[in-house]
């Protein structure tokens, strides 16, 4: 599993220009610079990602990102067209933006859509709006994984491609601010999660095959 900092390198540009401009407010506005020290603290907690150790029991698919269960249901897969147990985490501002991966296996395919912002917390966002999905085969069944733009998320990052091997927890991803991620399973599998349950990303078990 790769290291990773505990502030995730997607901020580092992010939180040098934040307090660098709290600093210059600081000196030529005195106590009115709050607002640019506001800004840099809410930048600090959004790009943290502290390092999680996940379950090791060999049937647990885990969370890939921290947020609130907002869909537990059978669909179809778009992706490998077949009947699948989707379970999706929406993530607000507040929560940890680093996608995991939710099971140990080798990324089979991946697919980009652009598309619109609407709000992640709507089922519409899973098939209107932007984002970025990869096919992970494991030993027990296959995985798509879908990272989701959202309303103020503007920018999905994944950093994997076809034929590289992930283990479960392993940082694969991130998404800037609100968005959400859907994961569709085997149909056979069996949800451990409900709707309005809130996750852990790399430590919740969200099903089991």
């Amino acid at each position: 599993m790769d290291k990773q900092p505990l502030i995730a390198r997607e901020g580092w540009l992010v939180l040098l220009a934040a307090f660098a401009a709290a600093l210059v407010a600081t000196w030529f506005l005195g106590a009115w610079s709050a607002p640019f020290w506001i800004w840099a603290l809410f930048a600090l907690q959004f790009f943290r990602d502290p390092v999680r150790v996940p379950p090791t029991d060999a049937d647990a698919v885990i969370a890939p990102a921290d947020g609130r269960i907002v869909a537990v249901e059978k669909v179809d897969d778009p992706y490998l067209k077949r009947e699948a147990l989707k379970i999706s985490v929406f993530m607000n501002v507040f929560n940890v933006h680093s996608n995991k991966s939710p099971v140990d296996g080798e990324v089979k395919g991946r697919w980009y859509n652009p598309g619109s912002f609407v709000n992640a917390d709507l089922d519409k966002a899973s098939t209107e709006n932007e984002r970025n999905a990869i096919w992970i085969h494991s030993a027990r069944g296959d995985v798509t994984s879908v990272q989701i733009a959202g309303l103020i998320a503007r920018r999905i990052l994944c950093y994997v491609r076809t034929g590289d091997q992930l283990v479960r927890g392993q940082r694969y991803g991130f998404i800037r601010f609100g968005s959400r991620v859907d994961i569709y399973l085997p149909i056979t599998a069996r949800a451990e999660v409900s709707i309005g349950q809130k996750v852990t990303g790399a430590r919740t078990i969200l099903a089991r095959w």
